[in-house]
Formats: C-alpha cells, structure tokens, sequence
C-alpha cells in the first residue's frame, strides 16, 4: 500500500508541477539534519541535508534537528558525599547530537532525556567519593563521569562532550571547621619553622663559643654591651678576670 501511495503521489506531483513544486521542498541549514517519516516510518538512508530536500507533503513528515553543541544547566542540587557531608552542587554538561534518527525513534524527548541522565550521574558519583576526593581528583571524576553519560546517551544518538564543576558549596559549620584547620596548620609550621631557627642559631653560638677562649667571650661580651643604648655598663672586675686578662696579654 505505501508504495502504490508513493507512486500515486509521485505521478500527481509530476502531473501538477510547477504548482506543486513549492510545497515538496524544504531548506535544511549547515548546523541542521532532517528526518523524513514516510506513512509513519522512517526513509531508508541517513538523515537529509544541508541544501534543499526534496519531500512528499501529504505523506510525508519532516522533523529537523539541530547539530552544535547544547549545555544542560544543573540547578543546585543536594548531594550526600561518601563520608556524609551535605554538598551543593551545580554543573554544566556540553553535548551535541550525532544520530537524529536515534535522537528521534529512541526516546520521546532527548532534551529532557539527557537532563535527568545528568541529574542521576551526578547524584551517583558523587556520592560514591568522599568529600577530600572530589577536592583532590576531581578532573578524573569528571572524566568518569562523561564515560557514563555517554554510554548512557549514546542509545539516542547523542554525544557527551564536556562535563564543567561550576560552584561546589560545603555547610557554613564545615567551612568553619576546615578554615580553623587550615589556620592551625599554617600556626604549627610558623611555630616549627622558627623552633628550627632557634636551634640552628642555638648550635652556631656553641661551636663559636667552642673555639673562644673565655677572655674571648668576655671581649665579645664587652663589645655587645657597648653596641646597646644605654647610659651605663655593669661589667665583672673580679680578680680572676683580671688575672686571666692580663695573662692574655702577656
């Protein structure tokens, strides 16, 4: 029957044109491809264009499709991590059709289709990493997760591209908690960097004290207390010192 239809159609086309020519073309764009329903079902071969397609208007039903690229926005969404922290987390996916058969014989609505594949990816792999995890690997994360979006859209011709972290939340209290740890890591180092000075400069001051002789240290005494400002100098003058010194001399 569809064939006697097609041929009956064909011939009235040929019989009416010029007149009828108008209505059996349309115009597919660069970034466009056209899929022709012929009685309900799909025309043998890949989809049409770009240029002009040439089509049966009372048998035929044209659906275009478009080929660049489209972003799925998340909005916010709660997710429970592995180690029980409360996230909020919104993202963007980038994808792009490559079969418009698929993308329209294999599900009703590609759009939303792919928007809720998103949703439950993200939800999923979040939840099996822990909150240091997804701070510390989440390119590879991400990598994982346009692996499963893809052989989860491929079914309906679509391809996924990129997925992009775009804002990732913590609890007020968990901000608080991690900033207070942050700045008692940053206090312990301040506090061993200058222990280690402490007893790199306690270390020189014994080999120095080592190799002087006391009326050297002595010497070196008096030199620093002549090098403060002060009005008065309180020194040893006891007779040991002077013996030592004057030996010194001698």
């Amino acid at each position: 029957v569809g064939a006697v239809l097609t041929l009956l159609s064909v011939l009235l086309i040929l019989l009416t044109f010029p007149f009828t020519a108008w209505s059996c073309v349309q115009v597919v764009l660069e970034f466009e491809r056209a899929v022709i329903f012929r009685l309900g079902r799909v025309v043998k071969g890949s989809a049409k264009g770009p240029g002009l397609i040439w089509f049966i208007p009372w048998l035929d039903v044209v659906q275009k499709v478009d080929l660049r690229t489209f972003s799925v926005y998340i909005y916010p969404q709660q997710v429970l991590t592995a180690d029980s922290v409360p996230l909020l987390v919104d993202m963007v996916v980038f994808y792009r059709v490559v079969d418009p058969t698929l993308w329209f014989t294999r599900v009703q609505n590609g759009c939303d289709a792919t928007h809720w594949l998103v949703q439950a990816t993200l939800r999923a792999a979040l939840g099996a990493h822990t909150l240091t995890d997804l701070l510390t690997q989440w390119p590879s994360i991400a990598t994982r997760m346009e692996e499963v979006l893809h052989s989860g859209s491929r079914p309906w011709g679509v391809q996924v591209q990129r997925v992009e972290l775009r804002d990732l939340k913590l609890p007020i209290s968990l901000q608080r908690s991690l900033a207070s740890e942050a700045e008692a890591e940053r206090t312990a180092r301040a506090t061993m960097i200058v222990a280690e000075g402490e007893v790199k400069a306690s270390r020189t001051l014994r080999e120095a004290a080592s190799q002087l002789s006391p009326v050297a240290l002595r010497l070196r005494y008096l030199q620093t207390l002549a090098s403060v400002d002060s009005t008065s100098i309180i020194h040893d003058t006891s007779k040991k010192m002077k013996k030592s010194f004057l030996e010194h001399i001698q």
